[in-house]
């Protein structure tokens, strides 16, 4: 993979525009080794035989955002958890690049020891990029959850990024996001358990992204939660205990 790497997505010019390395950092991180660097994560182990939800944030956030307080409410939910922190935020060494980082969810599985079958795949935002991309990598995967995720990345990648500047087609980033983040594609294999949470008012990511989301998945196991209240950002603080009862509901019916 590693000589298969596309050019423009993971370039400054695009890559720069869509991930902002934070630097707030964990106490004491869990490592994961990648290509090219090193994944300062962090993980909550409740019990050996639970399942754990590994979780992906959004671009403006850490790991360190959700500690402890998410860690702390899965935990209560009877969920380990590990929080897969992205390459240059945080502690983490090597760059933020949006394709090279695709398969750094399965390197932290792997490193924690979780078989995929005990795994619970987490997105917010662009995070959903990377759950989706570990459900499509490892389809026996217990569930999927993905939290004002993103259909078409096209459509956030061509937003904001000077393609011209750069000297960069625009086909070419059309072409290398179908060919890494055709979500329709890979939502149309993904069979298992499937929920997605949305506010109505999110300003940055429309509520129709869940919709395609929802309609393109294979799953007969599948549910879209829409929020009234909040927003992108507030979509958790304003419906915290519908959020984590959601949660709580999946595991309950779908990871006996």
């Amino acid at each position: 993979m590693a000589n298969d790497l596309p050019v423009q997505l993971d370039t400054l010019a695009v890559s720069g525009c869509y991930l902002f390395p934070q630097p707030r950092r964990v106490a004491d991180p869990f490592w994961v080794d990648v290509p090219g660097g090193a994944l300062a994560c962090a993980r909550r182990i409740v019990s050996d035989q639970a399942y754990t939800l590994v979780h992906f944030h959004g671009n403006g956030e850490a790991v360190a955002d959700y500690l402890p307080h998410m860690a702390d409410r899965l935990a209560e939910i009877g969920l380990n958890s590990l929080f897969v922190e992205y390459r240059e935020y945080g502690a983490s060494t090597g760059k933020a690049q949006l394709v090279a980082m695709l398969g750094d969810g399965q390197a932290a599985l792997a490193a924690a020891k979780i078989s995929p079958e005990k795994a619970i795949a987490f997105g917010r935002s662009i995070g959903s990029l990377y759950a989706i991309e570990l459900a499509h990598r490892l389809p026996e995967i217990a569930g999927l959850m993905i939290e004002s995720g993103i259909a078409d990345p096209a459509e956030r990648f061509l937003a904001y990024a000077d393609l011209a500047a750069a000297g960069i087609a625009e086909r070419q980033v059309l072409d290398e996001v179908k060919r890494y983040f055709d979500h329709h594609k890979k939502l149309s294999a993904y069979t298992g358990p499937l929920l997605l949470m949305h506010t109505e008012h999110d300003g940055l990511i429309d509520i129709s992204h869940a919709e395609r989301n929802l309609a393109w998945a294979a799953s007969s196991q599948k549910r879209l939660l829409r929020f009234a209240r909040g927003d992108h950002n507030s979509i958790m603080a304003w419906n915290g205990d519908a959020y984590f009862g959601a949660i709580r509901e999946f595991v309950a019916a779908w990871c006996p």
